[in-house]
């Protein structure tokens, strides 16, 4: 039993110690350029570093010839000033190796001259894990529907108040209808004060024909032998 105890404990360190050295990356600062004052400046190694994962275990190697160039781990006010008078450690032996050992921020300068002002800096980002676990996304609030909503757009054929005539749906005016002459230009007849006047030419007598004197005279001849008989009988 114990022996079986002793064969499992061992598979698990062998199983860290391979997890770990599969975790473990060695990154050679500026590659083929080195650890040197950078013709191009403090970009040189910026832009080295950004094209970098650096995670705990991982391993900085810094080729240098001694005595010309070192290595002081610093904070990053010793970082932004060039200031090497008390960094947290330094080395001065070519080259050098540091392993990364806790995640953040890690900050290193040439405390040679003005290497460091000359751009011989180097700020990298370590984090915890070879695989960060990824970020929750946000929650993105579905849209709200948009309300329906209840009013009933206009009939194109329905008047509107500025115009007195429906516009017909395709957009035309129709004018309004034209009375007929007899229902526009006739007036009403007006009616007589007496109600019984008749026209003019109903009230003018026609001109007496020709023989009207003749006529008279028959008349009276009848009136003439009456006064004769009467004056016989008396």
């Amino acid at each position: 039993m114990a022996s079986m105890k002793m064969v499992l404990l061992g598979m698990v360190v062998v199983a860290a110690l391979l997890q770990s050295t599969a975790a473990k990356t060695t990154h050679v600062v500026g590659d083929a350029l080195g650890w040197v004052v950078p013709p191009s400046g403090a970009v040189a190694y910026s832009t080295w570093a950004s094209n970098q994962t650096f995670t705990v275990g991982d391993v900085l190697v810094f080729n240098y010839a001694t005595g010309q160039h070192d290595v002081a781990t610093v904070t990053k006010a010793g970082f932004d000033s060039c200031n090497g008078t008390s960094p947290i450690s330094i080395a001065t032996d070519g080259p050098t190796n540091i392993t990364l050992s806790a995640a953040g921020e890690h900050y290193y300068i040439c405390t040679f001259g003005q290497h460091c002002s000359l751009g011989q800096k180097l700020a990298i980002n370590v984090s915890a894990s070879a695989s960060p676990a990824p970020q929750p996304a946000a929650a993105t609030p579905s849209p709200s529907p948009s309300p329906t909503s209840t009013a009933t757009p206009p009939s194109p054929s329905a008047p509107t108040p500025n115009s007195p005539t429906a516009p017909s749906p395709s957009g035309s005016t129709t004018p309004p209808p034209t009375p007929s002459p007899s229902e526009s230009t006739t007036p009403p007849p007006t009616p007589s004060p007496s109600g019984s006047t008749p026209s003019p030419s109903s009230t003018t007598a026609p001109p007496p024909p020709n023989g009207a004197p003749s006529s008279l005279a028959a008349a009276a001849l009848p009136v003439t032998l009456l006064s004769i008989a009467l004056a016989l009988l008396h």
